[in-house]
């Protein structure tokens, strides 16, 4: 019995097969089917096209162990204010998908391409949809309302949602555990901010299990600073920019999702160039780590605040999972807080999917973790759970 989970992009598609009756498998990242098709557009005509090739290896794969699809489960970024939980997808969901496309355009209807598209291969596979935002649904009314006018969020749907829910969830949970096994702490009370850091970053954080606040928004820009997006700025730069150099509302939300974060400080997007270029004494990839680290730091303090205290950090994705040297700077950064890391476990960290590791000192305030994430399996798991 299996699940497939697919990851639509605008031009690319990441899909895994996972073995739901072999868990343990599934949560060392070791199973047998994974795969990535990029250039949709290009070399490859369409989404319908690429979900045919992924069709055909998954056919292939099932039957040369004799296996079953059981379900589908799709990643959707955008759920608004609808969608909660794993929705089995309708007509009537797609079309609400579509609507949201507005909010996540580079993301939702690439989704509605990958569901439909799924729906030819497979006919007779039911889908769901797991929403990245239907983690943070649980976010007080207050933390979520901008202090806007009231037309905007009723008419317009003008609010915080968050994004990276799947993988925020996911971390979090694995955090809770650790933090019961290791220190008796009831996971209703736990206190926990998960960094996700890769290209996209952002900040969750988590009490008793729940999202209560995160820092992506209304769309997934803002926030901490990324590889190619701006993170928080003044909202008054578009009228700014607009008066005095003319440049169009679409011109600017371009710049500030496709050419801002480390690539507008630095000129370039992956953090592993930006510290090999630190290294070589390059003064505008230190002033990228710079706000970077800043801006993560300004985060988690508000955070703690708002936790009433921490009792873990954890550092997940591509960034938080590999930089030590990111994960240094920010535990340097939170010093104040009592939070001491322990530089040897930091360098020397080897990641152990579905495995926690500490890196902070045995004195330090709260425990800094490193989390592999795993949104396949949190999404397939999630899948199940909206069939049952």
């Amino acid at each position: 019995m299996s699940v497939l989970v697919i990851n639509c992009g605008s031009s690319s598609i990441k899909y895994q097969l996972l073995d739901v009756d072999d868990p343990k498998k599934n949560h060392s990242k070791s199973n047998d089917l994974r795969g990535l098709i990029e250039q949709i557009g290009t070399i490859v005509p369409d989404h319908t096209a690429a979900l045919r090739m992924v069709a055909n290896d998954v056919t292939e794969h099932l039957k040369k162990h004799k296996g079953t699809l059981t379900a589908i489960g799709h990643r959707v970024v955008h759920g608004g204010a609808q969608y909660s939980a794993p929705t089995l997808i309708t007509n009537d969901v797609i079309d609400t998908i579509d609507r949201l496309s507005v909010l996540a355009p580079l993301h939702n209807p690439a989704s509605n391409d990958g569901i439909r598209a799924a729906s030819e291969s497979f006919p007779d596979v039911p889908q769901v949809a797991v929403f990245d935002t239907a983690f943070h649904m649980t976010i007080p009314q207050a933390h979520k309302t901008y202090a806007v006018p009231e037309e905007w969020v009723t008419k317009y749907g003008v609010q915080r949602y968050g994004f990276h829910g799947t993988s925020h969830m996911y971390v979090s949970q694995l955090c809770t555990q650790w933090l019961h096994s290791e220190h008796q702490i009831i996971p209703a009370n736990s206190r926990i901010v998960v960094l996700h850091l890769g290209n996209g970053a952002s900040a969750c954080a988590v009490k008793g299990g729940e999202s209560i606040d995160t820092s992506m928004g209304l769309t997934p820009l803002p926030g901490l600073v990324m590889g190619t997006r701006s993170g928080d700025v003044d909202p008054a730069v578009f009228g700014h920019l607009h008066r005095v150099a003319g440049m169009s509302i679409d011109e600017i939300d371009f710049a500030l999702n496709r050419q801002s974060g480390l690539l507008g400080v630095a000129g370039v997007s992956d953090m592993r160039v930006v510290e090999e270029r630190i290294n070589a004494g390059d003064k505008k990839a230190e002033l990228a780590m710079g706000i970077y680290i800043h801006r993560i730091v300004s985060t988690v303090g508000a955070y703690a605040a708002i936790l009433g205290g921490l009792d873990a950090v954890a550092f997940t994705a591509g960034v938080g999972e590999n930089s030590s040297t990111v994960r240094a700077r920010i535990a340097k950064g939170l010093s104040g807080f009592g939070i001491k890391l322990d530089d040897g476990l930091n360098r020397n960290l080897k990641t152990d999917p579905s495995i926690v590791k500490t890196i902070s000192s045995a004195t330090s305030s709260a425990a800094l973790l490193v989390v592999p994430t795993n949104e396949e399996l949190e999404i397939a798991n999630q899948t199940l759970s909206a069939l049952t």
